[in-house]
């Protein structure tokens, strides 16, 4: 199958037209009609319903979608990821992270380091989904991941039977924060409540959404919760709530400014609040003599 038909399917799922498919994919269009049968005929089996106008696709062809875009973007970041592998030098650490934790962890508590030692880094700060972190690390993609660990999030599963060491950098409170006000919180999370509080929470994407849901499963008498938005990035759910979307779930580094300001506050007892770590994570199969004093740096400034 080649990765050209892919893009081809797609250009056509989108424009619904062979022609400006065609147009887009900057062929004719009899020759963009040949790949496209050809990808069926590959398949085996219909993708395309030519019978509708505008065209749509065959229940096969809802399926095969779903997984062509899976299939393009495993290979862009595969294309992606042995490009760095090539241009990093064998004195860059390649670090991969979330921006949330690029934003209070790393500049608090690594960054210096890398500064005093002028070391150089390739900083990755990304929206990965939370296994591909450990996927990026396993494949050495990364030298070092920077994430937050939590007993729910059972991803990082395989770096504790890998080959595979670990820092503590830090903690961090996991706390349920609402937009803040002259009257208090715009939402509470008191027992007893009728009116649903809304939730805006992790996509499965998100490392921290298995720790919302195990909070909520702990939560028998709790108020009730209706998800109002699952988003991959806290970041992002910071955004909303402070737009006064609804309450939701953050590191505390990454909200303390708001928290001062009043404009976050932190709502509900101790029972919402989850301890998390803040851990690197590196294989200890590699050798690379400027990661390893990196490494005894931090694990010396963090004991």
């Amino acid at each position: 199958m080649d990765i050209i038909w892919l893009r081809d399917f797609e250009a056509l799922v989108a424009q619904k037209n062979f022609s400006r498919a065609a147009e887009e994919r900057n062929v004719s269009q009899p020759a963009f009609s040949r790949r496209i049968r050809a990808l069926e005929d590959t398949v085996g089996v219909k993708l395309i319903n030519r019978q509708t106008l505008p065209l749509s696709l065959t229940p096969a062809g809802e399926v095969f979608l779903s997984q062509a875009r899976v299939m393009l973007r495993t290979f862009e970041e595969t294309i992606e990821r042995c490009q760095v592998i090539d241009a990093a030098g064998e004195n860059v650490i390649r670090f991969a992270t979330s921006q949330s934790l690029y934003m209070t962890h790393y500049k608090t508590h690594i960054a210096p380091l890398v500064e005093q030692g002028g070391l150089d880094i390739d900083l990755n700060s990304t929206s990965w989904a939370a296994d591909q972190f450990v996927s990026a690390l396993q494949q050495g993609y990364c030298d070092v991941i920077l994430t937050y660990w939590h007993p729910s999030m059972d991803f990082l599963a395989p770096l504790e039977a890998a080959q595979c060491e670990y820092i503590t950098l830090g903690r961090d409170d996991f706390i349920p924060v609402a937009k803040g006000g002259a009257e208090g919180p715009l939402f509470h999370m008191g027992k007893g409540q009728n009116k649903p509080v809304p939730l805006l929470s992790y996509g499965t994407a998100s490392a921290l959404r298995a720790v919302v849901d195990s909070l909520l499963r702990g939560q028998v008498d709790g108020p009730k919760i209706l998800v109002m938005n699952r988003n991959v990035l806290a970041i992002s759910v910071k955004a909303m709530i402070l737009e006064g979307f609804g309450m939701g779930w953050l590191p505390r580094e990454l909200c303390r400014e708001e928290l001062d300001e009043g404009r976050l506050m932190q709502i509900g007892d101790e029972s919402f609040v989850e301890k998390l770590e803040v851990r690197l994570y590196r294989s200890v199969e590699n050798a690379k003599p400027t990661l390893s004093r990196l490494w005894n740096e931090i694990s010396a400034a963090s004991g």
